[in-house]
Protein backbone atom coordinates (compact mmCIF):
# COMPACT_ATOMS: atom_id res chain seq x y z
CA UNK A 1 0.00 0.00 0.00
CA UNK A 2 1.09 3.38 -0.75
CA UNK A 3 2.35 5.92 2.13
CA UNK A 4 -0.21 8.31 0.93
CA UNK A 5 -3.02 5.89 1.48
CA UNK A 6 -1.83 4.71 4.66
CA UNK A 7 -4.11 6.29 7.43
CA UNK A 8 -1.59 5.93 10.36
CA UNK A 9 0.81 7.83 8.16
CA UNK A 10 2.90 10.55 9.92
CA UNK A 11 5.13 13.60 9.32
CA UNK A 12 7.12 14.65 12.05
CA UNK A 13 10.02 11.99 12.63
CA UNK A 14 11.93 9.84 15.27
CA UNK A 15 14.91 12.60 15.27
CA UNK A 16 12.10 15.80 15.77
CA UNK A 17 10.55 14.15 18.29
CA UNK A 18 13.74 13.26 20.09
CA UNK A 19 14.52 17.06 20.03
CA UNK A 20 11.41 17.78 21.51
CA UNK A 21 11.93 15.09 23.96
CA UNK A 22 15.45 16.43 24.74
CA UNK A 23 14.37 20.22 24.40
CA UNK A 24 11.64 19.75 27.63
CA UNK A 25 13.22 17.17 29.85
CA UNK A 26 14.24 19.96 32.36
CA UNK A 27 10.36 20.92 32.02
CA UNK A 28 9.53 17.52 32.92
CA UNK A 29 11.71 17.14 36.19
CA UNK A 30 10.88 20.32 37.56
CA UNK A 31 7.25 19.31 36.84
CA UNK A 32 7.89 16.48 39.31
CA UNK A 33 9.81 18.00 41.65
CA UNK A 34 7.42 21.09 42.30
CA UNK A 35 3.91 19.45 41.44
CA UNK A 36 4.57 15.70 43.08
CA UNK A 37 0.63 16.64 44.09
CA UNK A 38 -1.02 15.50 47.26
CA UNK A 39 1.12 13.31 49.64
CA UNK A 40 -1.83 11.15 49.81
CA UNK A 41 -1.32 10.77 53.97
CA UNK A 42 -4.71 12.21 56.22
CA UNK A 43 -5.30 16.13 56.43
CA UNK A 44 -6.52 16.59 60.23
CA UNK A 45 -9.90 18.90 59.89
CA UNK A 46 -8.03 21.22 62.61
CA UNK A 47 -5.04 22.08 64.60
CA UNK A 48 -5.60 22.90 67.97
CA UNK A 49 -2.84 25.58 69.89
CA UNK A 50 -2.13 25.01 73.49
CA UNK A 51 0.26 27.48 74.97
CA UNK A 52 3.68 25.51 76.49
CA UNK A 53 2.98 26.55 80.23
CA UNK A 54 -0.30 25.01 79.69
CA UNK A 55 0.73 21.65 78.06
CA UNK A 56 0.77 18.36 79.77
CA UNK A 57 0.02 14.64 80.06
CA UNK A 58 -4.15 15.21 80.70
CA UNK A 59 -4.23 18.06 77.95
CA UNK A 60 -5.57 15.95 75.05
CA UNK A 61 -8.75 13.91 77.25
CA UNK A 62 -9.18 17.40 78.82
CA UNK A 63 -9.83 19.57 75.46
CA UNK A 64 -12.51 16.40 74.82
CA UNK A 65 -14.48 16.58 78.65
CA UNK A 66 -14.57 20.06 78.19
CA UNK A 67 -16.01 19.98 74.77
CA UNK A 68 -18.70 17.08 75.88
CA UNK A 69 -19.56 19.22 79.05
CA UNK A 70 -20.07 22.31 76.83
CA UNK A 71 -22.16 19.78 74.58
CA UNK A 72 -24.33 18.84 77.77
CA UNK A 73 -24.59 22.04 78.95
CA UNK A 74 -25.96 24.22 75.60
CA UNK A 75 -26.66 21.16 73.44
CA UNK A 76 -27.99 18.11 75.35
CA UNK A 77 -29.68 16.49 72.23
CA UNK A 78 -29.84 16.51 68.30
CA UNK A 79 -32.89 18.60 68.18
CA UNK A 80 -30.89 21.15 70.37
CA UNK A 81 -27.94 21.48 68.21
CA UNK A 82 -29.96 21.84 65.02
CA UNK A 83 -31.75 24.66 66.60
CA UNK A 84 -28.71 26.48 67.52
CA UNK A 85 -26.64 25.75 64.51
CA UNK A 86 -29.47 25.45 62.09
CA UNK A 87 -28.83 21.84 60.67
CA UNK A 88 -31.53 20.13 59.13
CA UNK A 89 -33.27 17.93 60.95
CA UNK A 90 -32.89 14.79 59.39
CA UNK A 91 -28.99 15.03 59.30
CA UNK A 92 -28.77 16.14 62.97
CA UNK A 93 -29.56 12.79 64.72
CA UNK A 94 -26.59 11.31 62.73
CA UNK A 95 -24.69 14.28 63.11
CA UNK A 96 -24.92 14.58 66.83
CA UNK A 97 -24.28 11.22 67.45
CA UNK A 98 -20.53 10.89 65.71
CA UNK A 99 -20.24 14.51 67.32
CA UNK A 100 -20.29 12.72 70.46
CA UNK A 101 -18.21 10.06 69.60
CA UNK A 102 -15.60 11.67 67.79
CA UNK A 103 -15.33 13.82 71.35
CA UNK A 104 -14.86 10.80 73.44
CA UNK A 105 -12.88 8.46 71.16
CA UNK A 106 -10.37 11.39 69.29
CA UNK A 107 -11.49 14.86 70.43
CA UNK A 108 -7.90 16.02 68.99
CA UNK A 109 -6.22 14.91 65.55
CA UNK A 110 -3.75 17.76 65.72
CA UNK A 111 -2.09 19.54 68.39
CA UNK A 112 0.99 22.12 68.50
CA UNK A 113 2.45 22.97 71.51
CA UNK A 114 2.70 26.97 71.31
CA UNK A 115 5.98 28.95 72.20
CA UNK A 116 4.93 32.13 70.15
CA UNK A 117 2.33 34.24 70.75
CA UNK A 118 0.35 31.69 73.05
CA UNK A 119 3.76 31.59 75.57
CA UNK A 120 5.28 34.81 74.57
CA UNK A 121 8.83 35.93 76.06
CA UNK A 122 9.96 34.08 79.23
CA UNK A 123 12.89 33.24 81.38
CA UNK A 124 15.74 30.90 79.27
CA UNK A 125 15.89 28.47 81.87
CA UNK A 126 12.04 28.42 81.97
CA UNK A 127 11.56 28.08 78.35
CA UNK A 128 14.37 25.46 78.13
CA UNK A 129 12.55 23.36 80.43
CA UNK A 130 8.90 23.80 79.05
CA UNK A 131 10.28 22.75 75.53
CA UNK A 132 12.06 19.49 77.19
CA UNK A 133 9.00 18.76 78.94
CA UNK A 134 6.67 18.93 76.29
CA UNK A 135 8.72 16.91 74.56
CA UNK A 136 8.74 13.88 77.13
CA UNK A 137 4.97 14.37 77.69
CA UNK A 138 4.55 13.92 73.61
CA UNK A 139 6.62 11.12 73.42
CA UNK A 140 4.57 9.42 76.17
CA UNK A 141 1.45 9.87 74.65
CA UNK A 142 2.68 8.50 71.41
CA UNK A 143 4.57 5.23 73.41
CA UNK A 144 1.24 4.55 75.34
CA UNK A 145 -1.13 5.31 72.00
CA UNK A 146 -2.76 8.35 73.29
CA UNK A 147 -1.53 10.88 71.38
CA UNK A 148 -3.36 12.78 68.17
CA UNK A 149 -2.96 11.99 65.14
CA UNK A 150 -0.21 14.97 64.78
CA UNK A 151 1.58 16.37 67.37
CA UNK A 152 4.35 19.02 67.49
CA UNK A 153 5.58 22.69 68.12
CA UNK A 154 5.24 26.23 67.05
CA UNK A 155 8.60 27.38 68.14
CA UNK A 156 9.54 31.51 67.94
CA UNK A 157 10.47 32.86 64.33
CA UNK A 158 13.27 33.11 62.65
CA UNK A 159 13.52 37.12 63.04
CA UNK A 160 16.58 38.50 64.24
CA UNK A 161 14.88 39.81 67.80
CA UNK A 162 13.86 36.15 68.88
CA UNK A 163 16.17 33.78 66.16
CA UNK A 164 18.20 32.31 68.92
CA UNK A 165 15.59 31.19 71.00
CA UNK A 166 13.35 29.69 68.60
CA UNK A 167 16.57 27.63 66.93
CA UNK A 168 16.98 26.84 70.57
CA UNK A 169 13.44 25.56 71.22
CA UNK A 170 13.18 23.55 68.51
CA UNK A 171 16.63 22.02 69.32
CA UNK A 172 15.79 21.24 72.51
CA UNK A 173 12.39 19.72 71.83
CA UNK A 174 13.79 17.21 69.11
CA UNK A 175 16.31 16.21 70.96
CA UNK A 176 14.68 15.22 73.57
CA UNK A 177 12.05 13.74 71.60
CA UNK A 178 14.22 11.70 70.11
CA UNK A 179 15.94 10.56 73.14
CA UNK A 180 12.68 9.82 74.35
CA UNK A 181 11.61 7.69 71.65
CA UNK A 182 14.69 5.61 71.47
CA UNK A 183 16.09 7.60 68.45
CA UNK A 184 12.95 7.86 66.16
CA UNK A 185 10.61 10.27 65.97
CA UNK A 186 6.81 9.61 65.95
CA UNK A 187 5.44 9.42 62.30
CA UNK A 188 2.89 12.46 63.01
CA UNK A 189 5.20 14.77 64.15
CA UNK A 190 4.58 18.48 63.26
CA UNK A 191 6.36 21.81 63.16
CA UNK A 192 4.98 25.51 62.95
CA UNK A 193 7.34 28.42 61.47
CA UNK A 194 5.26 31.40 62.00
CA UNK A 195 5.47 35.29 60.89
CA UNK A 196 7.82 34.30 57.66
CA UNK A 197 8.20 37.04 55.81
CA UNK A 198 11.16 36.31 53.46
CA UNK A 199 11.47 33.30 51.81
CA UNK A 200 15.83 32.79 53.13
CA UNK A 201 13.86 32.60 56.55
CA UNK A 202 11.88 29.18 54.70
CA UNK A 203 15.22 28.38 53.52
CA UNK A 204 17.07 28.86 56.51
CA UNK A 205 14.53 26.72 58.85
CA UNK A 206 14.98 24.01 56.12
CA UNK A 207 18.88 23.90 56.55
CA UNK A 208 18.23 23.65 60.33
CA UNK A 209 16.00 20.67 60.17
CA UNK A 210 18.58 18.90 57.64
CA UNK A 211 21.25 19.91 60.18
CA UNK A 212 19.50 17.97 62.82
CA UNK A 213 19.11 15.13 60.58
CA UNK A 214 22.79 14.84 59.74
CA UNK A 215 23.69 15.08 63.53
CA UNK A 216 21.23 11.90 64.57
CA UNK A 217 21.95 9.71 61.35
CA UNK A 218 18.51 10.43 60.41
CA UNK A 219 16.97 10.10 56.52
CA UNK A 220 17.25 13.41 54.72
CA UNK A 221 13.70 14.92 54.81
CA UNK A 222 12.69 13.19 57.52
CA UNK A 223 11.27 16.70 58.91
CA UNK A 224 9.10 18.92 57.43
CA UNK A 225 7.11 21.90 58.44
CA UNK A 226 4.67 24.17 57.55
CA UNK A 227 4.70 27.90 57.48
CA UNK A 228 2.43 30.21 58.54
CA UNK A 229 1.28 32.80 56.33
CA UNK A 230 0.89 36.10 58.99
CA UNK A 231 2.12 38.60 56.83
CA UNK A 232 1.59 40.83 53.94
CA UNK A 233 5.35 40.26 52.43
CA UNK A 234 4.22 36.66 52.35
CA UNK A 235 1.77 37.01 50.05
CA UNK A 236 3.08 39.94 48.15
CA UNK A 237 6.63 40.93 48.26
CA UNK A 238 8.01 44.23 47.70
CA UNK A 239 9.25 43.15 43.96
CA UNK A 240 5.64 42.52 43.15
CA UNK A 241 6.02 38.85 43.28
CA UNK A 242 3.96 36.23 45.24
CA UNK A 243 6.25 35.47 47.97
CA UNK A 244 3.97 32.18 49.17
CA UNK A 245 5.20 30.61 45.75
CA UNK A 246 8.86 31.42 46.37
CA UNK A 247 8.40 30.00 49.90
CA UNK A 248 7.26 26.47 48.77
CA UNK A 249 10.16 26.34 46.36
CA UNK A 250 12.91 27.59 49.21
CA UNK A 251 11.35 24.82 51.64
CA UNK A 252 13.54 22.06 49.60
CA UNK A 253 10.40 19.85 49.96
CA UNK A 254 10.30 20.29 53.00
CA UNK A 255 7.13 22.17 53.31
CA UNK A 256 4.01 20.63 54.76
CA UNK A 257 1.29 22.68 55.34
CA UNK A 258 0.67 26.89 54.71
CA UNK A 259 -1.73 28.27 57.72
CA UNK A 260 -3.35 31.59 57.46
CA UNK A 261 -2.53 33.57 60.61
CA UNK A 262 -6.31 35.67 61.18
CA UNK A 263 -5.50 38.30 63.29
CA UNK A 264 -1.90 38.81 62.51
CA UNK A 265 -2.65 39.02 58.53
CA UNK A 266 -5.46 41.50 59.50
CA UNK A 267 -3.76 43.90 61.45
CA UNK A 268 -0.96 43.92 58.84
CA UNK A 269 -3.24 45.06 56.49
CA UNK A 270 -5.30 47.66 58.89
CA UNK A 271 -7.98 45.86 59.53
CA UNK A 272 -10.19 47.31 62.84
CA UNK A 273 -9.82 44.81 65.45
CA UNK A 274 -13.83 44.07 65.25
CA UNK A 275 -13.67 43.13 61.79
CA UNK A 276 -10.47 40.60 61.45
CA UNK A 277 -12.16 37.46 60.72
CA UNK A 278 -11.25 34.70 58.49
CA UNK A 279 -14.33 35.76 55.74
CA UNK A 280 -12.73 39.97 55.35
CA UNK A 281 -11.89 40.29 51.76
CA UNK A 282 -7.91 40.59 53.06
CA UNK A 283 -8.31 37.37 54.34
CA UNK A 284 -10.56 35.82 51.12
CA UNK A 285 -7.27 37.14 48.93
CA UNK A 286 -4.44 35.99 51.11
CA UNK A 287 -6.19 32.75 51.37
CA UNK A 288 -6.52 32.79 47.30
CA UNK A 289 -2.87 33.60 46.80
CA UNK A 290 -2.04 30.62 49.24
CA UNK A 291 -4.34 28.36 47.49
CA UNK A 292 -3.01 28.63 43.62
CA UNK A 293 0.40 28.71 44.49
CA UNK A 294 0.03 25.84 47.05
CA UNK A 295 -2.13 23.68 44.20
CA UNK A 296 0.05 20.06 43.17
CA UNK A 297 2.17 20.76 45.33
CA UNK A 298 1.40 18.88 47.96
CA UNK A 299 1.34 21.54 50.49
CA UNK A 300 -1.75 21.41 52.32
CA UNK A 301 -4.14 24.75 53.25
CA UNK A 302 -5.18 25.41 56.41
CA UNK A 303 -7.20 28.15 57.24
CA UNK A 304 -6.89 30.97 60.47
CA UNK A 305 -8.76 31.03 64.29
CA UNK A 306 -12.03 32.42 65.31
CA UNK A 307 -11.30 34.20 68.29
CA UNK A 308 -15.09 34.78 69.90
CA UNK A 309 -15.21 31.67 72.00
CA UNK A 310 -18.23 29.97 73.32
CA UNK A 311 -18.15 30.95 76.90
CA UNK A 312 -21.11 32.00 79.27
CA UNK A 313 -24.59 31.29 79.52
CA UNK A 314 -26.06 29.32 76.82
CA UNK A 315 -27.08 32.61 74.50
CA UNK A 316 -24.39 33.45 74.28
CA UNK A 317 -22.35 30.33 73.64
CA UNK A 318 -25.08 29.66 70.88
CA UNK A 319 -23.86 32.66 68.94
CA UNK A 320 -20.75 32.06 69.31
CA UNK A 321 -21.42 27.98 67.98
CA UNK A 322 -23.61 29.85 64.84
CA UNK A 323 -20.65 31.86 64.01
CA UNK A 324 -18.10 29.44 64.48
CA UNK A 325 -19.97 26.71 62.19
CA UNK A 326 -20.73 29.21 59.74
CA UNK A 327 -17.03 30.24 58.90
CA UNK A 328 -15.82 26.54 59.30
CA UNK A 329 -18.78 25.47 56.66
CA UNK A 330 -17.55 28.56 54.86
CA UNK A 331 -13.91 27.32 54.72
CA UNK A 332 -14.87 23.81 53.66
CA UNK A 333 -16.61 24.90 50.60
CA UNK A 334 -13.21 26.64 49.45
CA UNK A 335 -11.36 23.49 49.94
CA UNK A 336 -9.32 24.73 53.01
CA UNK A 337 -10.45 21.35 55.03
CA UNK A 338 -8.45 22.28 58.48
CA UNK A 339 -8.21 25.58 60.44
CA UNK A 340 -7.13 26.38 64.14
CA UNK A 341 -9.36 25.88 67.29
CA UNK A 342 -8.27 28.05 70.24
CA UNK A 343 -11.07 26.49 73.07
CA UNK A 344 -12.37 23.06 73.84
CA UNK A 345 -15.87 24.96 73.42
CA UNK A 346 -14.81 25.07 69.76
CA UNK A 347 -14.29 21.40 69.01
CA UNK A 348 -18.57 20.71 69.09
CA UNK A 349 -19.06 23.17 66.28
CA UNK A 350 -15.80 22.02 64.45
CA UNK A 351 -17.18 18.45 64.12
CA UNK A 352 -20.73 19.46 63.01
CA UNK A 353 -19.44 21.30 60.56
CA UNK A 354 -17.19 19.21 59.26
CA UNK A 355 -19.75 15.97 59.49
CA UNK A 356 -22.61 17.75 58.10
CA UNK A 357 -20.56 19.16 55.21
CA UNK A 358 -19.40 15.24 54.18
CA UNK A 359 -22.55 14.25 55.11
CA UNK A 360 -24.76 16.13 53.18
CA UNK A 361 -23.27 15.53 50.18
CA UNK A 362 -22.59 11.67 50.55
CA UNK A 363 -25.50 10.20 48.69
CA UNK A 364 -24.61 12.56 45.41
CA UNK A 365 -20.72 11.85 46.14
CA UNK A 366 -21.24 8.04 45.80
CA UNK A 367 -23.58 8.35 42.96
CA UNK A 368 -21.21 10.32 40.99
CA UNK A 369 -17.96 8.27 41.84
CA UNK A 370 -20.11 4.83 40.94
CA UNK A 371 -21.55 6.16 37.59
CA UNK A 372 -18.21 7.12 36.68
CA UNK A 373 -16.40 4.07 37.66
CA UNK A 374 -19.04 1.83 35.65
CA UNK A 375 -18.04 3.88 32.44
CA UNK A 376 -14.64 3.59 33.30
CA UNK A 377 -15.61 -0.11 33.24
CA UNK A 378 -17.34 -0.21 30.06
CA UNK A 379 -21.06 0.35 31.64
CA UNK A 380 -21.56 3.93 30.32
CA UNK A 381 -23.83 6.67 31.51
CA UNK A 382 -23.53 9.03 34.25
CA UNK A 383 -25.49 10.18 37.75
CA UNK A 384 -28.02 12.72 37.47
CA UNK A 385 -27.18 14.02 33.80
CA UNK A 386 -23.60 14.71 34.96
CA UNK A 387 -20.47 13.37 33.25
CA UNK A 388 -17.45 13.73 35.45
CA UNK A 389 -14.48 13.34 33.73
CA UNK A 390 -10.82 11.97 35.70
CA UNK A 391 -10.49 15.35 37.36
CA UNK A 392 -13.07 15.38 39.55
CA UNK A 393 -13.73 11.97 40.03
CA UNK A 394 -10.34 12.78 41.99
CA UNK A 395 -12.01 15.06 43.51
CA UNK A 396 -15.28 13.16 44.49
CA UNK A 397 -12.41 10.36 46.08
CA UNK A 398 -11.25 12.96 47.94
CA UNK A 399 -14.52 13.84 49.69
CA UNK A 400 -15.06 10.59 50.31
CA UNK A 401 -11.62 9.62 52.09
CA UNK A 402 -11.92 13.42 53.99
CA UNK A 403 -15.11 11.92 55.77
CA UNK A 404 -13.63 8.34 56.10
CA UNK A 405 -10.43 10.11 57.93
CA UNK A 406 -12.42 11.95 60.15
CA UNK A 407 -15.27 9.96 61.28
CA UNK A 408 -17.69 11.24 59.54
CA UNK A 409 -18.54 8.83 57.56
CA UNK A 410 -18.28 4.60 57.59
CA UNK A 411 -16.26 2.74 54.91
CA UNK A 412 -19.30 0.16 54.56
CA UNK A 413 -21.65 3.44 54.13
CA UNK A 414 -19.31 4.22 51.16
CA UNK A 415 -18.73 0.72 49.82
CA UNK A 416 -22.33 -0.13 49.86
CA UNK A 417 -23.35 3.29 47.53
CA UNK A 418 -20.53 2.93 45.23
CA UNK A 419 -19.65 -0.32 45.26
CA UNK A 420 -15.53 0.60 45.70
CA UNK A 421 -13.31 -0.09 48.97
CA UNK A 422 -10.97 2.26 50.43
CA UNK A 423 -8.44 1.43 47.62
CA UNK A 424 -10.31 1.52 44.80
CA UNK A 425 -10.53 5.25 45.93
CA UNK A 426 -7.42 5.44 46.45
CA UNK A 427 -6.58 4.61 43.31
CA UNK A 428 -9.24 7.17 41.13
CA UNK A 429 -7.50 10.05 43.19
CA UNK A 430 -4.42 9.41 41.82
CA UNK A 431 -2.67 8.47 45.05
CA UNK A 432 -0.42 5.54 46.57
CA UNK A 433 -2.69 3.33 48.58
CA UNK A 434 -2.81 2.91 52.10
CA UNK A 435 -0.56 1.39 54.31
Amino acid sequence: MAAQDDPAATSIGAPVRARIDASLAPVDAALARRYPGDPGTRQPVHTVYVPADAFGARTVRDWGRQALDALDAHAPDAGALAAALGLAEGAAGEVYERVRAKLVREPVEDLRVDFEDGYGPRPDDEEDAAAVAAARVVADAVAAGGAPPYVGIRAKCLEAAVRDRGIRTLDLFLTALLRAGGGALPDGLALTLPKVTYPEQVGAMAELLGEFERAHGLAAGRLGFEIQIETTQAILGADGRATVARMIDAAGGRATGLHYGTFDYSAACGVAAAHQSPDHPVADHAKAVMQVAAAGTGVRLSDGSVNVLPVGGTERVHAAWRLHYGLVRRSLARAFYQGWDMHPGQLPTRYAAVYAFCREGLDAACARLAAYAGREAGAGGGAGGVLDEPATARALSGYLRRGLDCGAVDAAEVTERTGLGRADLDALAGRPPRT
